[in-house]
């Protein structure tokens, strides 16, 4: 597996993030198969994992600290602070005691004396986004936290907490479906430095050809609530598949590896992190890294998926309002 930078650290340019094994999608799956996909992915040269406070309200930082321990001189470590679970609901609190608090916990349950990447998860916009990246800042200097990253923000917010402390990492949704990065945070993750670290690149699972039909989805699946994923722009969507299969089968690789080798070639500073629960899938996912794909391969997937052929946005209004960004939310 190739390698590109997040600050200091040299990680795989494919991740994997954990947060559905056993958090959002329905539920997840048991401890002892979890495990044995995480060891899965480091004996196939994964070497960034990607986890929470949020994700099962501690569990996964649980599990992953667990089942990576024995590999830890081998891997990059990348959790999140700044919403949480509290009374089983979810907070976004930036303080920067909360962060703090939070940050000794990600500690014990990760196992760690050091966690190599620490993210902001939300823009806590009740907090300075001053005080919440000085907050991570004392962490570095303390020794608790190796380098910071942001999620979720605008490339103005980026900027003013540059100027605080270097910032490794923003982690934003990318894919063919989701070009928000594109208005102006890669350029700036581009100018500073700056790593852009993709989840959701296939979608969420959409891009896979992972959910046909919506009797898939489970009661606890937060796909249910996504519009993308409510009539009519499921069925209207559906019709994306046919043309990215068919491309797919011209570039001979499978619609998951077509979306991930596009974003790997989109630049250098994106660092996918496609998550699953199959084996299987983590293999499909991570056969992305020798898809080599043509200028004309490119134009094609960009002008059958983009924002104008997309049905439906990413989240439901409440949520996008919720969100520092660059896009216009009417």
């Amino acid at each position: 597996m190739r390698t590109r930078s997040i600050g200091s650290l040299q990680v795989s340019e494919i991740g994997l993030g954990c947060m559905n094994l056993n958090h959002m999608y329905g539920g997840g799956i048991p401890q002892a198969p979890a495990r044995a996909l995480l060891a899965a992915a480091v004996d196939s040269g994964v070497t960034l994992f990607d986890t929470a406070a949020l994700y099962g309200f501690g569990r996964n930082e649980t599990w992953v600290g667990e089942a990576l321990k024995p590999f830890r001189q081998r891997i990059t470590l990348a959790s999140k602070c700044g919403m949480t679970g509290v009374d089983g609901k979810r907070v976004i609190d930036g303080r920067p005691e909360t962060l703090e608090r939070t940050c000794r916990e990600a500690l014990q349950r990760l196992q760690v004396e050091v966690i190599d990447l620490y993210y902001l998860h939300r823009w806590d916009k009740q907090v300075s986004i001053e005080d919440s990246v000085g907050a991570l800042a004392t962490m570095v200097q303390r020794g608790w936290v190796r380098e910071i990253g942001l999620s979720e923000v605008s490339a103005a917010t980026l900027r003013k907490a540059h100027a605080i402390h270097p910032i490794a990492a923003v982690q934003s949704e990318y894919s063919l479906c989701t070009r928000d990065p594109e208005i102006a945070l890669l350029a700036a993750c581009e100018e500073l430095g700056v790593a852009l670290v993709a989840f959701s690149p296939v979608g969420r699972g959409f891009l896979a050809g992972a959910v046909t039909d919506l009797a898939q989805l489970t009661e606890k699946d937060i796909r249910r609530n996504m519009p993308r994923f409510r009539e009519p722009n499921f069925t209207a969507n559906l019709r994306l598949l046919r043309e990215l299969r068919k491309i797919g089968a011209e570039a001979g690789c499978t619609p998951a590896q077509l979306a991930i080798a596009w974003l790997l070639q989109k630049s250098r500073s994106i660092i996918p992190i496609p998550g699953t629960t199959s084996q299987e899938h983590l293999h499909e996912n991570l056969g992305a890294a020798t898809v080599a794909l043509s200028k004309e391969t490119v134009a094609k997937l960009e002008q059958a998926i983009n924002p104008s052929t997309v049905s439906g946005d990413r989240y439901p209004r409440e949520t996008l309002l919720e969100i520092d960004t660059d896009v216009q939310i009417a």
